[in-house]
């Protein structure tokens, strides 16, 4: 039983209880508030949350406008609940700092399976990616990463990144100089395989490099055509 709390935010009654029922019995402590309101003060009290599943649609203030909300001052992963066509919605909330989505109406089993996909990420690199990821602070373009804290600083000011962000950019300094592909970052990022028109990790990479933009200049992260993404040993 793994006993990380989770909170659900949906004005959805029936599919809140549905979720909480199965997500308690697979061993999760689960709460559920019915709007943005109700969540805020939620967040705002001493409980610490492990993970928020967040309906975008929501009368009042939106998932959006929550997120866009939230992400500034809490790290908590994120998982939306968008509706099948909504793929605008899908790519606002990735921008804004959601860690995934998933389609409503959701199934239960695959809504499980990301966030553990989600708790995964979060969590300290799986002994077969140590030789992938940091394991001591790595200092590179003015970017400074310390994997014990999961805290970044660019020209000595802190940045703040979700948690699918800080392991993009995690694997790419670590691996300096050398092109790791979209493939192979959305299975050690996203822990999925890649598939098609799937922009996730395209989305989390653009959110890293408008905030490294933001305090360094120059392009840390090159896009290399057909074969992804290269952080670069250093800055003309």
């Amino acid at each position: 039983m793994s006993g990380e709390k989770l909170l659900i935010i949906d004005d959805d009654d029936a599919l809140c209880q549905l979720l909480s029922d199965y997500l308690s019995h697979e061993g999760y402590r689960v709460a559920a508030v019915h709007s943005a309101e109700a969540a805020v003060a939620r967040l705002e009290g001493s409980e610490q949350w492990d993970l928020l599943i967040l309906d975008i649609q929501m009368p009042g203030a939106s998932g959006l406008e929550l997120l866009q909300q939230l992400r500034p001052r809490i790290r908590t992963p994120v998982i939306m609940l968008t509706g099948r066509g909504d793929e605008i919605d899908r790519i606002l909330g990735l921008e804004m700092g959601a860690d995934d989505y998933l389609g409503k109406p959701c199934n239960p089993r695959e809504l499980l399976a990301r966030i553990r996909a989600v708790l995964r990420r979060a969590a300290p690199a799986a002994p077969a990616e140590n030789r992938l990821f940091p394991v001591h602070p790595v200092t590179l373009c003015g970017i400074e990463l310390d994997p014990g804290t999961r805290e970044v600083r660019a020209a000595g000011e802190p940045v703040e990144l979700t948690s699918a962000e800080f392991n993009v950019l995690a694997y790419l300094m670590q691996n300096a100089g050398r092109v790791m592909s979209k493939e192979q970052l959305t299975e050690l990022v996203l822990h999925r395989k890649l598939t098609a028109y799937d922009r996730a990790l395209d989305v989390h990479v653009s959110r890293v490099r408008q905030k490294l933009a933001a305090l360094i200049d120059g392009e840390l992260i090159k896009t290399v055509r057909g074969q992804g993404y290269q952080f670069v040993r250093e800055l003309p």
